[in-house]
Formats: structure tokens, C-alpha cells, sequence
């Protein structure tokens, strides 16, 4: 032991007292370098036994050892078994402190155990356990008795939750990552197997490729229901692009540089091109999301959600299922006949109806995730067309009442981003996730009326027939096999839970983004008329107005959905003035509009496109009678007003800002110089820009951060097409005019009257000169 440990024994003279700390930082050393002693199973059974006492050890580096000495190839794993369960059982109390006692930094002093136990090598002997049958030479893998590969899947998450840095040691060997898949083929290990490499790929650095899975296709097509809903968590990891976790890297700027370093398909896009790919996938998703919660309560259901709570990993669920349990008594009369077993069942094993539902909802929220998450990758056409074929959306309004919107629910916590983990209550995270769905659903996509009925449906080619004009082709062509039965179809579900919700509820954002996303793309009339005879202008006024709501995600969500239902619309500013009546309210409103551009240009950019458009229409005798009533219309026809607009938009964002959130303050500020083009006025605009410059005493500032941000408009749309049909199709202005006034502006004549050069004066001219270059 002298060549391991120094040329002094560490239990003689005066090393004796430094002992425990020279093993333990031969033990770190070798971990950081490779090199010595790398577990307990190296040192004597005397000297581990000597200095567990003092050490604290608890016996763990002797039974790590008797667990080696066990384990050996070709031996009797029984006696193995027997000293892991004594290792489980020390660290299984330390694991349940953490996930209850809101989850503490993972550090040695909090959990002792698990930390002495991955020091003394016990992780990794674990890994060599579960790993065995592989390194074989025979035919036939020997197989591992499947209560120890659950006791051995049980201690490495404990120690990943528990002790910092083992989640990454383990996530770094690809080898055993994808060999935790082939484990998941076997039902009685599923469950520990899959939150153990959920964890893992939490923290991987490089995104696992699906398509290395050995058989992956036969893998998932192997998984009952349960096992498919409880892999979606993992697929989750799998398929979504990186949160960059910065916010600087959320500039278009950041993003574009970004594109072109990376031009091929991302490893997310690849994983779902694979998801893609097997057989029966998107079916079975489709299926799992819309059954209902009698459907799911089969034969395994009690075993299964025994698994669920030993592994939940997430306390606020577990004390939603608690107290669900408690507040509800149980529900034997609504059993249905795959039930019936529970009623023979011992008394604790009775559940609540309402825990199965928790059960069932916890799966749909993966679900809907995955499936969100592929309705807005490249591929999303495709995913489109098998979920409308297996009758997602009607499943979905199938269950509204039932299961989705079932009861109300308070929720009053932060607008979560797409890709941000949230530690909401599983009702909570259920409806958004819902509602995300129906976003991506709707968002520039034909199939958006299938969230109607055919009644519905009926109601549109009314409206278009008494308004004298074309049915929307989408609506001709849609398939009404496939739209939603009942007496309600989804959208106006929504909108009558919607009209429900308290002023600051978070729930309003996402349905008033699931509404508008309805409304996107090219304008439809009959689709404004069909909302706004439900009263939908009126709800959003109110709650802009006068219900006191301060959440500036929910009035940012109200102002766009207002945006896309007024515009164009005659009889939507008819009804807004009808609302509007007092000059009180119409000063509330405009302060609302005022207290932050950034959220309210969108629909500061319909009230100017519809204004331009009423313009044109003086011969229409209902038009010309509202124009000249209603205040908001008014309001903006004054060109003071117009410009004021105008000088806030381009002041508040500047190219390094720039982000998918504020970039529509600068198309904002394009259409009004744009509107301007058309009736010979740019260069009255651009003369008005040039003043406030030299008002505000900062000549050149607004015109040259102005003339970075179109430099910067041309790299970014020229090259999306995507982004360049929604400029379109939201404007009724042909792109083609979009990219011809951006020319102009930048034009570098400075004799031209419509060059942004023109206004600014020589020595302050090019101020950001480089800002662009690469």
C-alpha cells in the first residue's frame, strides 16, 4: 500500500490524523486525473474499517468492496444483490430528503452518504454491474435478475440527484447512455430505467442522436401506452433545440450568425425526421393525448402508478396527488367496467377518481409536448396531415369538458416560454400545454377549421354568402369528416372558458394567443364575424379598459388578437366606438397602447392598414359614416399622431436589440413609411425625422440607427421565405413593395428625396458604420 498512498503508512506516527483526509484526496486526484486509486475496493478491509468510525463512512467503502468481490464475472450476483440493498436502503433516505425539502444544492456536507459511496467508486462499479452481459463473447447474453438492475438503476439516480457532477460523468459516456435504452425493453425496469436517463440527457452537453439507438423502431412499437407517454419525457430532451439560456444570444443578430455557422439540420431536426419515421408513432400519440381516463385504467394501472410515486421527481406534483386524494371522496359509482378490479382490490389500493385523472393528465402534458414540439419543426406539414387523418383536434374537444377545463384553476404564475421548465401544478401545466398545441395547430395552416363543428362551419359560408363575397378556399377544402362533433367546436370553447378567466390569469395569454394564431395570416372576414358575434371585441376591451388587468404578457396578447380582429374589419370599429363611448375610456385605452410600444405595435399597425384601406372606400356609405365617428380611426388620421408613432418605434430598438419579440416594432414603422410612399409623402416623413433629431438636440442619431435597422431588415428577410408570406399576408402589401421601399431608403443618392441619406448631414453621417459587418 506504500506505493499507493505515499512512502509513509497513512496509519503510522504522525500522518495518523490526516489519514481520513489523505484517502479522500487520493480518491479526488484520481478522479480529476485518471491516475491511483480510483476505489475503496484498493485499500485494506482493516483500514476502511479502522477509519469509518471517525470518518462517518457508515460502513459504505467495506460494503463497496464486498459488492466488488461479489460481482466478479460468471459469479453468483446474490450475494451482490444482498450488499446493495444495504447501500440502496442508506442512500434512499438521503435521495428523499432532496426531492422533498425543495431540492437543495447537491454538496457533501448535505448528503454524506451518496457522496462517500461515488467517491469510494460505487458509481462506477454499478455501471460495470448493469453493463456485464455486453461485454460477453457468448451468443446468449446472460440475463440480470431484474430486482438487482432496479436496485442498481435506483442508487446511480440517487447519487445523480444527491451528488454534483455524477449525472455529468455519466451522461459523458455514450456507451452506457445508449446501453440504458436496450434496458427499457424490459417492462419491470422500464420505469427506474427512464427517469434515469432523463436526468442524463438533462445534462448532456452534445444532444443524444436518436438514430444511434440500437432498433429503436422496435423498441417504441414494443411500449404499452404508459411506457410510450412516460418516453415522451425523454423524447422531450431529444427533439427541442437548446435553450441558449442567454439573453444576448436571443438577438436576431446572435441568431442569424448562428444560422450561418450552422447551416446543415440541427440534431434536434434530425430526431424528429426519426420520431418521424417509425411505424404507427404519431398515431399512438394521437391516441394517447385524446383517450379518456376510463380507457386508462388497465390491469397494470395500480402497479404503474405505484412505480410513478417511488419515482416522481417532482414534489409539487406529489402534493397535488396528495391532496386531490384527500379533498375528493371516492368515486366507485362512475367506474366503468375497466375499473371493475379496483373494486375487489385491498382498501388501499381504492384510489380516488381524481388521482387517476392527475395520472392521466401527467401523461397528456408529455404528450402534447412532443407533438407541439413537431408541429413546429420542419417537417410540419407532414405531422399536420397524420394528425388531422387521426382525429387529434376532435378527440381533444371530445375531452374539453371533462378532463381539459374540467374545473377552474387559479394561475397567477409567470408566461413560461416554449422551452423552459416549469414547475407549475400538473392541471396548470395541462392547459398550457393545450393551448400551445392548438397555437402551433392554427398558426398560418389551413386545418385551423377543424378546431369548428360542422354547424360552425356552416355559420362562415353564411357569413360569406350575405356579405357578398368568395368563401375562403381552406374552408371549402376542409375535410368535415375530421372537424370536431358536439354542440361547441374547440375555438369556442376556448372562447367561453376564456371570458371566465380573472384579469391577470396567465391562462388568458395562451388563450388569447390560441384564438389569435385562428385569425393569422391572410384576413378573413367571416372568420372576424364569427368571433366578434360572440362578443369577443367587447371581452378584450373590457379586460384592457376596465377590468384593472397589469400583466403586460396577457394585455401584450390582447392588443395582437385585438390587431387581427379589427383589421379590415368595418364593423369591428363600429363596434369599438359602440365600447369606446366616453372620452375617459378612449384616454384609458391610449395609455394602455402608450405604456408600452413594444407590446401594442401590432395593433397600432392594423388601426394604420385599416385606415388606409377606409380611405379608399369613401363610396361605401357605412364606411364613411364610421370613419368620420369613430374616435380610434380619428385619432390616428392625424398625422402628428402618426408620427409620433413613428419616432417612438424606431427609437426604442436598435440592431443589437433586435429579437423575434420587438423586430415587429420595425416592420411597424415600414408600413407607416411605406403607406406614406404611396401617397407621395416619404420624403414629409423623413423631413419630420430630421426635425425631432434636431429637436431632441441628438442630430443623426434616430436616421442612422434607422438606416442599421433596414441593413439589417434586407439580411434577414430576403433569405426567409416563411417570414416574408406572414409580412405579406398580415399586410395585404405585395413583398415585393416591402423590399422595394427598404431600397429606396437605403438608396445612397443623396439628391434623392426618399433616401434616409439624404436627411442626415455630413458629419454625422455612418455613426455605426461597422455594426453590420461580419
Amino acid at each position: 500500500m506504500a506505493t499507493l498512498l505515499g512512502s509513509e503508512s497513512p496509519c503510522t506516527g504522525g500522518k495518523r490524523r490526516n489519514c481520513h483526509s489523505n484517502i479522500v484526496t487520493k480518491f479526488t486526484a484520481s478522479k480529476i486525473t485518471g491516475q491511483g486509486i480510483s476505489r475503496g475496493t484498493q485499500l485494506p478491509v482493516g483500514l476502511l474499517q479502522e477509519r469509518d468510525k471517525r470518518a462517518k463512512w457508515h460502513g459504505i467503502p467495506v460494503l463497496l468492496q464486498k459488492l466488488y468481490e461479489s460481482s466478479h464475472p460468471n459469479s453468483d450476483l446474490s450475494h451482490a444483490h444482498s450488499f446493495l440493498k444495504v447501500l440502496s436502503s442508506q442512500l434512499s433516505m438521503e435521495a428523499m430528503s432532496f426531492v422533498t425539502e425543495d431540492r437543495k444544492t447537491a454538496q457533501e456536507s448535505t448528503f454524506p452518504n451518496t457522496h462517500t459511496f461515488d467517491l469510494f467508486g460505487g458509481v462506477d462499479l454499478l455501471v460495470e454491474i448493469l453493463m456485464r452481459p455486453t461485454l460477453t463473447m457468448q451468443k446468449k447474453k446472460p440475463k440480470m435478475n431484474d430486482d438487482l438492475v432496479k436496485d442498481c438503476l435506483s442508487v446511480l439516480y440517487n447519487c445523480c440527484i444527491c451528488t454534483e457532477g455524477v449525472t455529468k460523468s455519466l451522461a459523458a459516456r455514450d456507451d452506457f447512455v445508449l446501453f440504458l435504452f436496450t434496458l427499457m425493453t424490459n417492462k419491470k425496469t422500464f420505469l427506474q430505467t427512464a427517469t434515469l436517463i432523463e436526468d442524463i440527457l438533462g445534462v448532456k452537453k452534445e444532444m443524444i442522436q436518436l438514430e444511434g439507438i440500437p432498433n429503436l423502431s422496435g423498441l417504441v412499437q414494443s411500449f404499452d401506452q404508459q411506457q410510450l407517454a412516460n418516453f415522451c419525457r425523454i423524447l422531450s430532451v431529444t427533439i427541442s433545440e437548446p435553450d441558449v439560456g442567454n439573453d444576448d444570444k436571443h438577438t436576431l443578430l446572435a441568431k442569424n450568425a448562428q444560422q450561418k455557422r450552422n447551416a446543415s439540420p440541427s440534431r434536434a431536426e434530425v430526431n424528429q425526421v426519426t420520431l418521424l419515421n417509425i411505424p404507427g408513432f404519431i398515431e399512438r400519440l394521437c391516441k394517447l393525448a385524446t383517450r379518456k381516463v376510463s380507457e386508462a385504467t388497465g390491469a397494470n394501472f395500480l402497479q404503474e402508478l405505484e412505480d410513478w410515486y417511488t419515482w416522481l421527481d417532482n414534489a409539487l406534483v406529489l402534493d397535488a396527488l396528495m391532496q386531490m386524494a384527500t379533498e375528493e371522496p371516492e368515486q366507485s359509482s362512475t367506474e366503468s367496467s375497466d375499473e371493475s378490479s379496483l373494486a375487489t382490490s385491498p382498501l388501499r389500493h381504492r384510489l380516488p377518481q381524481s388521482m387517476k385523472i392527475v395520472h392521466e393528465i401527467m401523461y397528456k402534458v408529455e404528450v402534447l409536448y412532443v407533438l407541439c414540439v413537431l408541429l413546429m419543426g420542419r417537417q410540419r406539414n407532414q405531422v399536420h396531415k397524420m394528425l388531422a387523418e387521426f382525429r387529434l383536434i376532435p378527440g381533444l374537444n371530445n375531452l374539453f369538458d371533462k378532463l381539459i377545463w374540467r374545473k377552474y384553476t387559479a394561475s397567477n404564475h409567470v408566461v413560461h416560454g416554449q422551452n423552459e421548465n416549469c414547475d407549475c401544478s400538473p392541471e396548470i401545466s395541462f392547459k398550457i400545454q393545450f393551448l400551445r398545441l392548438l397555437q402551433s395547430f392554427s398558426d398560418h395552416h389551413e386545418n385551423k377549421y377543424l378546431l369548428l363543428n360542422s354547424q360552425e362551419l356552416n355559420e362562415l359560408s353564411a357569413i360569406s354568402m350575405k356579405a357578398n363575397i368568395p368563401e375562403v378556399e381552406a374552408l371549402v377544402n376542409t375535410d368535415r369528416s375530421l372537424v370536431c362533433d358536439g354542440k361547441k367546436g374547440l375555438l369556442t370553447r376556448i372562447l367561453t372558458v376564456m371570458k371566465r378567466e380573472p384579469p391577470d390569469s396567465s391562462f388568458r395569454f395562451w388563450q388569447a394567443r390560441a384564438v389569435e394564431s385562428f385569425l393569422r395570416g391572410a384576413t378573413s372576414y367571416a372568420d372576424q364575424m364569427f368571433l366578434l358575434k360572440r362578443g369577443l371585441l367587447e371581452h378584450i376591451l373590457f379586460c384592457i379598459i376596465d377590468s384593472g388587468c397589469t400583466s403586460r404578457d396577457v394585455l401584450q396578447s390582447y392588443f395582437d388578437l385585438l390587431g387581427e380582429l379589427m383589421k379590415f374589419n368595418i364593423d369591428a370599429f363600429k363596434r369599438f366606438n359602440k365600447y369606446v363611448n366616453t372620452p375617459e375610456k378612449f384616454q384609458t385605452f391610449l395609455t394602455q397602447i402608450n405604456s408600452s410600444l413594444v407590446d401594442s405595435n401590432m395593433l397600432v399597425r392594423c388601426i394604420v392598414l385599416s385606415l388606409d384601406r377606409f380611405e379608399s372606400q369613401t363610396e361605401d356609405v357605412k364606411v364613411v359614416e364610421v370613419l368620420s365617428e369613430c374616435c380610434l380611426l380619428s385619432y390616428m388620421a392625424r398625422v402628428e399622431n402618426r408620427l409620433s408613432f413613428l419616432f417612438r418605434l424606431i427609437n426604442i430598438i436598435n440592431v443589437q436589440t433586435l429579437t423575434q419579440e420587438n423586430v415587429s416594432c420595425l416592420n411597424t414603422s415600414l408600413v407607416i413609411l411605406m403607406l406614406a410612399r404611396r401617397k407621395a409623402k416619404l420624403p414629409f416623413y423623413l423631413n419630420a425625422l430630421r426635425e425631432k433629431e434636431y429637436a431632441e438636440k441628438y442630430p443623426g442619431c434616430l436616421l442612422n440607427n434607422f438606416h442599421n435597422l433596414l441593413r439589417f431588415w434586407q439580411r434577414h428577410y430576403l433569405n426567409k421565405d416563411k417570414d416574408s408570406t406572414c409580412l405579406e399576408n398580415s399586410s395585404c402589401i405585395p413583398f415585393s413593395y416591402w423590399k422595394e421601399t427598404v431600397s429606396v431608403l437605403l438608396g445612397l443618392d443623396r439628391t434623392s428625396l426618399c433616401a434616409i441619406a439624404s436627411y442626415i448631414d455630413e458629419p454625422f453621417m455612418d455613426l455605426d458604420r461597422d455594426l453590420l459587418e461580419d
